[in-house]
């Protein structure tokens, strides 16, 4: 499936269904909105497969899309480039962190390599799909061409096809690349308008130096975009990781599962998807707040309250794969617990 085919798929979810699913939480065996957050997000799944009680999204795939980044060349970060495949190989190993999350949700690991500078070497999990080695530097031109971008975006759109035809029933972004905070801080401060400044962190623990020099180069980047179209802007300060993960939100919400969203790379996936294709919102669980404050400023753009507030800035996936268990439980609280009827519990007078 492309991009495009994805955005004319979307569809609004099932308000009926929602407002069924609204109703039974009020007849369960508890005061209403006692169970807070997971009372909204069940009452969302509902909408989203259509059906009330809804089914629970099980199983779960997490999506590790993996790029580089040229503006890497400007020194925002100190780690070195080759970091991007060796965690790939990491990822692919089950060795990294979000593998021992994603095993301790129960869920699976795919890794995408949608523009990573190195050629990587075949290995289980590990899905090649590489528009390019790499994006151009930001600071000095576009990242990409905007036919590069959409490529990127088409394939996000079509692992998110290939995963729900496969059986899964639940969606969870991750990302890898070195330098990628920047590039999605730059997103961040084009899409919502807010300064360098306020949405660009220290990501893997840059000094001072290196932050204000990272902030100069957010700043050029975002005013460079200034009246551009979502797509445009996408290409000149995006990535190729940031694209996929884009045509992988919308391509979920197209085949109707949840999407959980993970911290400030996904975030500024999210940021554009939602201008590309505003539909795709409605099928988004924002599943953790970043430390970094690129993530707050996309989060309150786009009206969303994280699951959970751990202090994470690691990425991978792994804010929003502990949060998975979270959206299954809200299903289940709709499908299993007794109603006030059932369980012969007393209204209050």
């Amino acid at each position: 499936m492309s991009f495009a085919d994805a955005v004319a798929r979307l569809t609004p979810p099932d308000a009926g269904a929602a407002a069924e699913a609204a109703e039974l939480h009020d007849r369960l065996a508890k005061p209403r909105g006692a169970l807070g957050r997971l009372e909204t997000v069940g009452i969302a799944l509902a909408g989203i497969a259509g059906e009330c009680p809804p089914p629970v999204p099980e199983p779960v795939l997490v999506a590790v899309f993996a790029g580089d980044h040229g503006v890497h060349a400007e020194a925002v970060t100190p780690w070195p480039q080759e970091v991007t495949a060796q965690m790939v190989a990491a990822f692919a190993a089950g060795a990294a962190a979000v593998n021992v999350l994603a095993r301790h949700a129960g869920a699976d690991v795919l890794v995408v390599d949608v523009g990573v500078a190195a050629d990587l070497s075949p290995a289980p999990g590990l899905l090649v799909r590489k528009v390019r080695h790499g994006t151009a530097n930001l600071a000095t031109g576009p990242a990409m061409s905007v036919d590069e971008a959409t490529q990127a975006l088409d394939v996000g759109a079509a692992v998110a096809a290939e995963a729900v035809a496969g059986g899964a029933r639940g969606l969870v972004t991750g990302d890898m690349g070195i330098a990628n905070t920047t590039a999605s801080a730059a997103l961040i401060a084009a899409f919502t308008g807010r300064s360098a400044a306020e949405v660009t962190g220290r990501g893997t623990g840059i000094d001072d130096v290196t932050l204000r020099r990272k902030r100069l180069v957010v700043e050029a980047a975002a005013s460079g975009v200034a009246g551009a179209g979502p797509l445009e802007t996408l290409a000149a300060v995006g990535g190729l990781e940031i694209a996929a993960l884009a045509g992988f939100i919308v391509g979920g919400a197209a085949a109707r599962v949840p999407v959980v969203v993970d911290g400030v790379i996904a975030l500024a996936a999210l940021l554009a998807a939602a201008a590309l294709a505003p539909g795709c919102l409605d099928y988004c669980v924002a599943g953790h707040r970043s430390t970094e404050p690129g993530a707050t400023a996309a989060l309150e753009y786009l009206g969303l309250e994280p699951l959970l507030d751990l202090g994470l800035r690691l990425g991978e996936g792994t804010g929003a794969v502990l949060a998975a268990p979270l959206v299954q439980a809200a299903a289940k609280i709709l499908r299993e617990m007794a109603t006030l009827d059932s369980a012969g519990v007393t209204e209050k007078g």
